[in-house]
């Protein structure tokens, strides 16, 4: 790839969606990107890309969410792209690694969801692509400059601090690491 935008626009093209939800998501995107170049930063408005990663330990009985300090909510890792990240899914990895502490993850080839949603950074929403990420067990988080707290929830008994959309995320992820065994 000769750059992230151009990583983006294959990651997008190839992902197969679920449903018609996330295919017409999909299309979004890729138009947003059409019509952006800069569409992968975070200082194209109204929306730019985002990358994030649901972390589940191997048995995909908990993930480890993030307390966002400026939402005040739970959320999955993620953020902006970088210059450095070579793909959406460096860019998720190196936000998730950031943010819980945990330096031993993996994570999926292709994005297990995406999601629009209001962007806390000015402008008008995020659209994220979600990647799966897998933690040893034994990994212990820690809490970061950009969160309050990190932490291994059940993914049956997640907190009610959520941000919108998580639980669709954990299941999403739950869903493709089934998938993939």
């Amino acid at each position: 790839m000769s750059s992230l935008h151009d990583d983006a626009v294959a990651s997008l093209s190839r992902w197969k969606a679920p449903d018609a939800e996330q295919e017409a998501l999909r299309l979004d995107y890729l138009a947003h990107l059409a019509r952006h170049s800069d569409g992968v930063w975070r200082s194209c408005a109204p929306a730019h890309l985002t990358a994030s990663m649901v972390v589940l330990d191997p048995t995909g009985r908990h993930t480890a969410l993030v307390l966002h300090n400026r939402l005040n909510r739970w959320v999955q890792p993620g953020g902006h792209c970088e210059p450095d990240d070579v793909s959406l899914g460096s860019a998720a990895l190196r936000e998730a690694r950031e943010e819980t502490g945990l330096d031993e993850l993996t994570r999926s080839r292709e994005p297990v969801m995406l999601s629009r949603h209001g962007a806390p950074c000015g402008v008008e929403s995020h659209l994220d692509v979600q990647f799966l990420g897998i933690s040893p067990a034994d990994q212990a988080p820690a809490v970061s400059e950009e969160s309050r707290d990190v932490r291994w929830f059940p993914v049956a008994d997640l907190p009610r601090d959520l941000a919108s959309g998580v639980p669709q995320s954990v299941t999403a992820a739950v869903a493709a690491l089934a998938l993939s065994r």
